[in-house]
């Protein structure tokens, strides 16, 4: 034989062992891409948990676990020098989006230990009515806000939809929305709607008739004052060096204590929501007494404007920016995991850094 016969043989068992393991590979890469579209299809229609699958709901509450262990809450934001600082740009205004008579506005505090001692002490919190200004033209309000449901579900009548309609009316809504705000407002004491923007309204609204505390900014603000110069990070993958100046939020925490269970133990969690409750946030106890966790009224040494959540606002370093609730009207301490709004549209309820 010669050296091309030989060459030419071994070129067609080449030819031949390839065209084998060509179609066995075919065959496997086929029945791998049709495993996985089942099982993408499996996800996709498993029974939904707050608006995503809840397998999907599964892992998020898998990775909180993990993150609660490897971190926990005990670690301290670093801090920088106030010349890094920059004005914190406007990134969302859920709640915030009228403006409110500073006058008007008041801390409700409600699952306070022996509540009657203090002279804030109110038979029903819920009685405050919390006033508006006229409203105004919002171009320029710096809202750049991109997050999104994953679902895109809307529940109910679009933002916008209702705001237009505003509290001189429902002209602009469709007949359907204009009797379910009707209804709405009539069960609420026809006091203004509750619940506007896209999560709805939180299952942890207080009902009427709820005792508790009122304060006033003074009564927050008469701790000690605190500076910080951290970074604020967002979801959406940004973050920005900002001067926050406040109170420490376990300062307010530990001046007006939770009652405690039978067994005598703290509750777990403090649940917090915007005057109206249009937005709202629900914490571990132990995230609010971080040291470093603020009720802030200033930034970079100028009291809140409007969209920064004015005059009171949350910030928590160790959590990300959808936790960092504006406009604070309520904080309530509870043993059941509080609602929260992006949580009820998908995201994770931890949004620990």
């Amino acid at each position: 034989m010669t050296d091309d016969e030989k060459v030419q043989g071994l070129n067609e068992e080449v030819k031949r062992a390839s065209g084998r393991r060509t179609r066995r590979s075919f065959i496997v890469a086929a029945m791998a891409a049709a495993g996985g579209y089942e099982f993408y299809r499996w996800v996709d229609r498993s029974h939904p948990d707050q608006m995503i699958p809840a397998v999907l709901r599964r892992g998020l509450n898998v990775d909180e676990a993990v993150s609660k262990d490897a971190f926990g809450d005990r670690g301290l934001a670093p801090t920088y020098p106030l010349k890094r600082a920059e004005e914190l740009r406007v990134n969302g205004v859920y709640g915030v989006k009228d403006e409110l008579v500073p006058e008007s506005w008041r801390l409700q505090l409600v699952g306070v230990e022996q509540p009657q001692r203090f002279a804030q002490y109110v038979d029903d919190v819920t009685a405050w009515e919390y006033r508006y200004a006229a409203k105004k033209d919002e171009k320029g309000s710096g809202n750049h806000d991109t997050k999104v449901a994953p679902k895109a579900a809307m529940m109910g009548p679009a933002p916008d939809q209702v705001e237009k309609a505003g509290d001189a009316g429902n002209a602009n809504l469709p007949p359907e929305f204009q009797r379910a705000l009707e209804e709405l407002k009539k069960a609420q004491g026809n006091k203004r709607p509750r619940g506007q923007e896209e999560a709805g309204m939180s299952d942890n609204t207080l009902e009427a008739g709820t005792p508790g505390l009122l304060l006033t900014l003074e009564d927050v603000t008469r701790f000690p004052k605190q500076e910080l110069v951290t970074q604020f990070k967002c979801i959406e993958g940004w973050s920005q060096i900002v001067h926050w100046g406040g109170v420490r939020l376990r300062d307010l925490l530990e001046a007006y204590p939770p009652a405690r269970s039978r067994d005598g133990s703290f509750p777990q969690y403090v649940y917090m929501e915007t005057p109206d409750g249009d937005y709202y946030c629900g914490y571990d106890l132990r995230a609010c007494m971080h040291p470093q966790s603020l009720l802030v009224t200033e930034m970079m040494g100028r009291p809140l404007n409007q969209w920064h959540g004015a005059p009171l606002r949350l910030y928590m370093p160790i959590k990300y920016g959808y936790k960092q609730i504006k406009r604070i009207g309520l904080i309530a301490y509870t043993n059941m995991r509080p609602d929260d709004y992006w949580t009820k549209l998908g995201y994770d309820w931890y949004a620990g850094l």
